[in-house]
Order: C-alpha cells, then structure tokens, then sequence
C-alpha cells in the first residue's frame, strides 16, 4: 500500500515514518511538510500538496487543522482516501469534511488509540447506568506543548457520554472563579499541561458513597501510529464515507 504522510517531519509524523517502514505491506511514497529538510527522510519530501508527483492508495495526515481545506481538495481531485489524524477542527471544517465524504473515504478521529476508542464505549455505558446519582468530570493531562485546551480527546469522551444522556449535560470547563455549587446537568473537563506527559485521560463517576474512574495513560505516541495503520488498512478500498476509529474497532468485532 502507497502511502503520502502529510506532516511526515512533525513528532507525530517521525513516529509514522518509523512505523511504517517496520510494516511489511506499507510504503511511504512522499512526504509533505512545511519544513522539508528538518529531517532525513528515505522518501522525497514537498512543501505543497500540490508538487506532489508520486501516486499514492492513501493519505495520512498528522499535521494542523489548519490545512484541512488543501487536504480535502487534494483527496477530492484525486480520488484518494484520507485519514486525518489532526484535532481543533471548527465547526466549519468539520462540515467541510462531511461534506468532501460524500465523494472519498475520508476517516477522521481526534485520538487514534484503539484503548481511547474503546474507552468511549465504556464511559458511555457508565453515564446511562450511573448519571442519576453521579457526579462526572473529565481530567485530561498533555505535555508542556500541546497548544488546544481541552484535548481533543476530551471533548470526544464528554461528547460520547452526552449523547448517551440525549445531549442534556452542560461542560463546563474548570472551576476557576466560580463561586458556586456544582449543577446537576454538568460534565466538568480539565486540563493539566507539564513535562512530557504524553497523554492521559480520567473520566471520574463520583457518587454518594463510591467512586468509580476509567482511566487511559499513554505510554509512546507510537499508539497513536498503530492506530493510525489499523485504521489505513480499514479505510482504502472503503466506499465514500466519513468514518472513525469506532468504524474501524467494530469491524474487528
């Protein structure tokens, strides 16, 4: 399989470019990256998306939301699937997104983890049982780096468990100056920022006379890679769609 990495010299896509060249039936054909030279690479790096010769079965994208619009062109025009790895999408973007599925497989997942991704079901399947008589907060830590607050990984888990309540929980972001007691219909998220933390979420269920947590800790950000074959291998040859890596755990199943 022919593979473009878009962000090929990003941490994320140094990662990528070692995973997949220890992955017998995948190939990085090309590289694009604002910073071409930042690293030797055995492939041919762009700046553009545009100067890309090369033919390629699949996109991977680790790169910025920022260039959604360049990418969903380029998948459009050339009939090539993408998986977009990328947080901080807007509303708009995302829109655009749904919108350039209807004619490429595109996948797109604010965390490519398959233990996230499972973690989802689980916290879902806890706020149904538990919400009338629990309190729910989300705790998110990252390294020193990271720029968006929330992750996106937290929005995704307090979006999972609200619709399971029918989309009645209020988030509320920290607790900062709010001199008051907690509401009933909240999900509170946080965010911790230190060292080199590469990711860890707790979903915290704090009830009368209990306490329940589901937690997930990354280790490597070489999950987020494997993740982000599993889910190359589940998209390329994919009708057009928008897909996530739930699509991709439940055909495992």
């Amino acid at each position: 399989m022919k593979v473009l990495l878009h962000g090929c010299n990003g941490k994320m896509g140094r990662v990528m470019t070692r995973v997949l060249s220890e992955t017998p039936d995948m190939e990085i054909v090309a590289g694009v990256d604002l910073e071409p030279e930042k690293a030797r690479n055995t492939y041919p790096v762009y700046v553009r998306l545009l100067d890309v010769k090369e033919d390629a079965n699949v996109l991977i994208d680790f790169s910025h939301h920022s260039c959604i619009a360049g990418l969903l062109e380029f998948g459009t025009s050339r009939n090539v699937p993408l998986v977009i790895c990328t947080t901080g999408f807007s509303a708009e973007e995302k829109q655009a997104m749904a919108s350039a599925a209807g004619t490429v497989p595109i996948l797109n997942s604010a965390n490519m983890s398959l233990g996230v991704n499972l973690l989802l079901s689980l916290v879902s399947q806890a706020a149904a049982l538990l919400h009338d008589g629990f309190d729910i907060e989300v705790v998110e830590r990252h390294h020193n780096q990271k720029v968006d607050s929330p992750s996106g990984t937290a929005l995704m888990i307090a979006d999972a468990m609200n619709s399971a309540l029918d989309n009645t929980m209020e988030y509320v972001y920290g607790r900062h100056s709010k001199n008051q007691r907690r509401q009933k219909p909240e999900i509170g998220i946080h965010a911790v920022r230190g060292g080199a933390i590469v990711g860890q979420h707790d979903v915290i269920f704090a009830g009368q006379g209990e306490v329940i947590e589901i937690s997930h800790s990354a280790l490597s950000r070489d999950v987020f890679a494997y993740g982000a074959v599993r889910a190359t291998r589940f998209l390329v040859g994919r009708p057009p769609g928008l897909y996530s890596m739930k699509d991709v755990i439940e055909s495992a199943g």
